[in-house]
């Protein structure tokens, strides 16, 4: 119950990740708004929530969009009258070769993956500032923050920015006592990556094999990292990404 009598706001909260967080927040106390384009996915998870005997609300939210986002944060108040916690997880992964990469794909990576996660930030830090109560802002990057796969680089671009708004947004809101951290999955089974590169069978067993770990993430590994980045345990972190991806980012061609 680490997390007790606290308000959490989670965007891309409707399944993979998302939920994995969400749960764990709400099994430590916390009530949470699920914020997610799709409200059908985000009430199941929001039943989940109240069968823990947590309160759940669910916001359908484009955070690519300013006036959503504010919405968003305007029915979080009506209904909760505070906010101490936000996890910035909505994002989209789009996968091609890369001449084949559109502008609008481009921009909706963006988009969504890094303006959203600015947008959302900007409008709860807004209202923490003004309470002097300090806050909590968790970012979800990527491994790709710092090591591109190949036919990404708008989401490399994307995740890359998030590392950097982080930082710079620990600074700003440091005086505020607001800590602003991120946390980097790796390849997570049930999140964007069964998708992707863990579609196939053969290319997902040769990605396990090389993960120094030997096994995928679950939505529930990152769960824990926000708790903890999200609890009083973490009050002296902040301008921080914290891999979450068995080893991933320290491997080399010969630790295999």
């Amino acid at each position: 119950m680490r997390l007790k009598d606290k308000v959490a706001i989670v965007t891309g909260a409707a399944g993979g990740i998302g939920k994995g967080i969400v749960t764990r927040l709400a099994e430590e106390g916390a009530a949470v708004v699920l914020a997610d384009l799709d409200e059908k996915g985000a009430q199941t998870v929001a039943e989940e929530v109240q069968k823990l005997g947590r309160r759940a609300l669910v916001v359908r939210t484009d955070v690519s969009n300013p006036d959503s986002v504010t919405e968003m944060v305007e029915r979080t108040l009506a209904w909760a009258g505070q906010i101490d916690i936000l996890v910035n997880n909505a994002g989209v992964e789009l996968i091609r070769p890369v001449f084949e990469i559109s502008e609008a794909d481009w921009d909706k990576t963006l988009d969504i993956n890094l303006k959203g996660a600015w947008l959302c930030s900007q409008a709860v830090a807004r209202h923490m500032a003004q309470w002097g109560t300090g806050g909590k802002i968790i970012n979800i990057g990527s491994i790709m923050s710092e090591m591109p796969a190949p036919g990404e680089p708008h989401y490399a671009a994307s995740k890359g920015g998030i590392l950097m708004l982080t930082k710079a947004l620990a600074l700003d809101l440091a005086p505020y006592s607001i800590n602003v951290n991120a946390i980097g999955p790796g390849v997570i089974k049930n999140g964007l990556s069964s998708k992707g590169c863990l579609s196939d069978p053969v290319t997902a067993e040769k990605i396990r094999a090389g993960i120094p770990l030997r096994r995928f993430g679950s939505p529930r590994d990152i769960g824990h990292a926000v708790v903890f980045l999200a609890s009083d345990e973490a009050d002296y972190i902040t301008g921080v990404i914290l891999y979450v991806d068995g080893g991933v980012i320290l491997a080399s061609p010969w630790s295999s």
